[in-house]
């Protein structure tokens, strides 16, 4: 039997939501019709649908306003409508529901993104909260950075004369853009672990880190205290039902904003400045032989697992210190993050007769995540032989890595593999940054056919 999921949410998470989830939930089972249905309200997330259910599922309900984290559902047909449409018309919506195609086998690339979403729906702790903190930081490290480096094509020091475009730039990308980097991480940390009612003193407590000069370590220390305040709050605080629409919209807010903020500026702030501003000079200060070192530990941590907790580590780290002007972390990581899927395509043009037809065609979808800084790229081929593959990659990243650093290449844009390295200033010694690329290439796909034997006909 057919079976359906759907997602409730309203703007104020109040009434709709849980009216529209009943409706649905009737109709299913005038229907019978098997149903489960999440609601996203004022209160948190309730009944939520695990990855397992939504594989099983053969179609997705969502009648909602707001977000619903709907790139978790990639792949499965989906009905999409406003929150109110599930109140009027919730027969309907599960007609066209059960109406829908299966969806199709997936092909090498949709194999890649299926991977990165079971990754992501199996994150959890502390590793989840984080990637969520950094994955809606993101695009505003991305645009400041791109912004402030366009500033620079006209002339380094343009953006000092007041009224120029360059100004203009340097104050959307460095003035808005980066002041909310270290905001919005700790907000959303802090709205992982508790939801809604997180956000505001994760906000305020990223807020207070920056002015502080406790930078993105700060914010990360401000978004788990905000969060689990919050969420002690809302689990720990009992009122009468005709209230408990205060907790979420007065009293957690109140209270947990005025403790994370006061932490912040009492106890935690100036240590982890201190901290922040050792880090920044050690790694301004870095001579050639611990450059490479960094560079090549960076490398490793990127191939290891292919956008798992080592990876991402790697990556918060050098995202992290863009804030702080430090851009040569970013520009190594960026670097070892494109050599393993670009590697593996190598390795299938330079020893076709070691792979497989699907493989030699993986191989070519491969190349085009590794130019685009997607290091899943390599996951399908190290999943069908990891003590060959991954190795391999380890070392042509720890190359590239390492080079980067010795070469003291620096990256404004966290993201965009080689389609941001043409914007001007983006990144500095292009030339010496490509043959680093390249170099890692090369490393990776030759020892990988060294280890690798002619396969089998």
């Amino acid at each position: 039997m057919k079976k359906i999921l759907a997602v409730t949410a309203c703007p104020t998470g109040v009434a709709h939501t849980y009216m529209a989830a009943e409706s649905l939930a009737k109709a299913a089972r005038e229907k019978q019709v098997p149903i489960k249905v999440e609601t996203r309200g004022a209160v948190g997330v309730e009944n939520e649908l695990s990855p397992e259910e939504i594989a099983e599922a053969h179609a997705i309900i969502v009648a909602a306003d707001t977000d619903v984290l709907e790139s978790r559902f990639a792949g499965k047909p989906l009905v999409k409508v406003p929150v109110a449409h599930a109140i009027k018309d919730p027969a309907g919506l599960i007609d066209q529901a059960l109406n829908k195609e299966a969806a199709p086998k997936a092909d090498y690339k949709e194999q890649v993104e299926q991977s990165k979403a079971q990754r992501s729906a199996s994150r959890t702790g502390a590793y989840k909260h984080l990637m969520t903190g950094v994955s809606n930081m993101l695009p505003l490290v991305v645009a400041g950075g791109l912004l402030i480096a366009l500033s620079f094509v006209f002339g380094i020091e343009a953006f000092k004369e007041k009224g120029t475009l360059a100004a203009a730039l340097m104050d959307i990308g460095s003035g808005a853009a980066f002041a909310l980097m270290v905001p919005i991480l700790a907000g959303f940390i802090a709205f992982s672990i508790a939801e809604k009612p997180g956000l505001a003193p994760g906000l305020v407590g990223g807020m207070l880190a920056s002015k502080i000069g406790a930078g993105f370590l700060g914010g990360i220390i401000a978004g788990f205290l905000a969060g689990y305040v919050a969420k002690w709050l809302k689990d720990y605080i009992k009122l009468p039902r005709n209230l408990e629409g205060l907790k979420p919209i007065l009293l957690i807010p109140l209270l947990a904003t005025g403790i994370t903020g006061l932490l912040m500026i009492y106890v935690i702030g100036e240590p982890v400045k201190t901290i922040m501003d050792g880090l920044t000079e050690w790694l301004k200060a870095l001579g050639s032989t611990n450059a490479v070192l960094l560079g090549g530990l960076l490398g490793l941590m990127m191939a290891f697992d292919m956008g798992g907790p080592l990876n991402k580590t790697a990556y918060t780290f050098s995202v992290g210190l863009l804030a702080s002007d430090v851009y040569g972390p970013m520009a190594a990581v960026m670097a070892a993050g494109m050599t393993p899927p670009l590697g593996l395509w190598l390795a299938t043009l330079l020893a076709p007769k070691k792979y497989t037809k699907e493989e030699r065609d993986a191989g070519k979808a491969a190349s085009v995540l590794g130019i685009s800084f997607i290091t899943e790229g390599a996951i399908p081929f190290a999943a069908s032989d990891p003590f060959r593959v991954i190795p391999s990659i380890m070392i042509g990243s720890a190359v590239t890595g390492a080079l980067s650093m010795l070469f003291g290449v620096t990256l404004r844009a966290p993201h965009g593999g080689i389609f941001v390295l043409p914007i001007p200033n983006a990144v500095s010694h292009l030339a010496l940054y490509a043959a680093a690329i390249v170099a890692g290439t090369v490393v990776t796909a030759v020892v990988l056919n060294l280890l690798k034997k002619p396969v089998l006909k």
